[in-house]
């Protein structure tokens, strides 16, 4: 094995788990998750059923990671974030009858390369939150969320745009720029997309 899982972690199987990967206790990695290499899996976390999860990606203490969720390549998934999979929840249906699995269809979320959700926030499914974004902290994501996006609120908003290092842009020039890094970036699409120059 060139992982390493904790004794009171739970991985499935038929799961597939990348080397380098740690899994820390009391985690829960479902039938046939696919994690990459060199992930680390918080403690009390959980993926769902088929997710699917890039490399280098950190999932932090109970994280719930709801199938059919994918995280793309150096996501970062804060403590107690929740990605749900059920646009209309409820436990019966109708009639009364508690829904099963086969009941209600899962929807996802993805969260593509290098984009980052902090501690205790919440995206409702549908969504995508695009490459290197970034959500605040207790943030509610209920729409999709831009390249380099910075959002924040319930429900969030873009407040800011983000570099690959996480700081928050500063506009020069009509353009933006990374104070640690120096990457410029453009605005598109009238104002709701950044991309890297």
């Amino acid at each position: 094995m060139s992982y390493k899982v904790m004794p009171t972690a739970q991985v499935d199987a038929s799961a597939r788990v990348g080397a380098g990967t740690t899994v820390w206790e009391l985690a829960q990695i479902r039938e046939q998750a696919r994690l990459g290499e060199g992930c680390v899996v918080g403690r009390g976390a959980y993926i769902g059923t088929g997710v699917v999860v890039g490399d280098r990606v950190k999932i932090q203490n109970y994280a719930l990671v709801y199938e059919p969720a994918e995280l793309g390549d150096g996501v970062f998934v804060g403590p107690a974030v929740v990605l749900t999979n059920d646009h209309n929840p409820r436990s019966v249906d109708p009639g009364g009858r508690v829904k099963r699995g086969g009941d209600w269809a899962p929807v996802g979320v993805i969260v593509e390369e290098g984009a980052s959700l902090g501690a205790r926030s919440v995206c409702v499914a549908p969504v995508r939150v695009g490459p290197w974004a970034m959500v605040a902290a207790g943030a509610v994501v209920t729409r999709d969320v831009p390249a380099f996006a910075l959002v924040a609120g319930v429900p969030a908003r873009r407040i800011g745009w983000v570099g690959r290092a996480g700081v928050r842009l500063v506009e020069r020039a009509g353009l933006w720029e990374c104070p640690r890094t120096g990457t410029r970036y453009a605005e598109c699409a009238g104002g709701t997309a950044l991309e890297e120059l």
